[in-house]
């Protein structure tokens, strides 16, 4: 090399974009155990979804309340998004029937603090959604939905498509607050099915009930079916 050349050892932006992805993986990695190695004895639960922005005066609230404490009762843990609303009364619910209750929180930009009915061992904090997602999928037996909005649509879709493209077994899925939903079925049903866009049998995938008895029973139900089946 002659004295007048140098060597340039700069990275391009292309190389620095790469190293940064490529340590991301290890942050992402480091969620997943945290998560695997805290909910990995939980035990049968069911994830509850629903709005952070209903008040507890809202009827949605109790709701959720008294469905987390019906499933409770049956054994089963109570997983939430972490936060205050349908979250926090779920969690609640959980908190008194003696259950466990766990809440999977998110960094977000509103900065959401847990709130106060999760058990400190199931307490876990998430930067990444699709890390979350798989620990309320991998743990649950059921999936209940109540009023929410952009992220409770997106949990229930998620589980639809896992179920209906048979990535995961089918578990029970119930839409609580029945009158919330209406709009949204008869849509599903005048337009994506009219369209062929799901099957007729997709529908069946989707249960609407405001009795919390109900819901946990059939979860239940399903359970104890599923652990027959595991066993024969």
């Amino acid at each position: 090399m002659l004295m007048g050349d140098s060597f340039n050892t700069s990275f391009s932006e292309d190389d620095k974009i790469l190293t940064r992805d490529s340590w991301r993986v290890f942050r992402i990695l480091s969620e997943f155990v945290e998560g695997f190695e805290n909910m990995t004895n939980i035990g049968p639960s069911v994830s509850i979804f629903g709005s952070a922005r209903l008040p507890p005066t809202s009827p949605h609230y109790q709701m959720a309340v008294d469905v987390a404490q019906h499933i409770a009762k049956k054994g089963f843990a109570i997983i939430t998004g972490g936060g205050p609303g349908i979250m926090e009364a779920a969690n609640k619910g959980a908190q008194e029937a003696k259950g466990i209750s766990c809440g999977l929180s998110i960094d977000l930009p509103m900065e959401y603090e847990p709130n106060p009915y999760i058990d400190l061992k199931y307490r876990l904090q998430f930067r990444y959604f699709f890390v979350r997602k798989v620990m309320f999928i991998r743990y649950a037996q059921g999936y209940v939905f109540l009023p929410g909005g952009v992220g409770t649509l997106d949990e229930l879709f998620e589980a639809l498509t896992l179920i209906q493209t048979q990535k995961i077994r089918a578990f029970p899925i119930y839409l609580m607050g029945s009158g919330y939903w209406v709009g949204l079925m008869k849509w599903i049903q005048d337009t994506v099915l009219a369209e062929g866009a799901i099957s007729a049998e997709d529908l069946n995938l989707l249960q609407i009930t405001d009795d919390p008895a109900e819901v946990a029973h059939g979860i239940e139900r399903h359970y104890q079916r599923y652990r027959t089946d595991r066993n024969f």
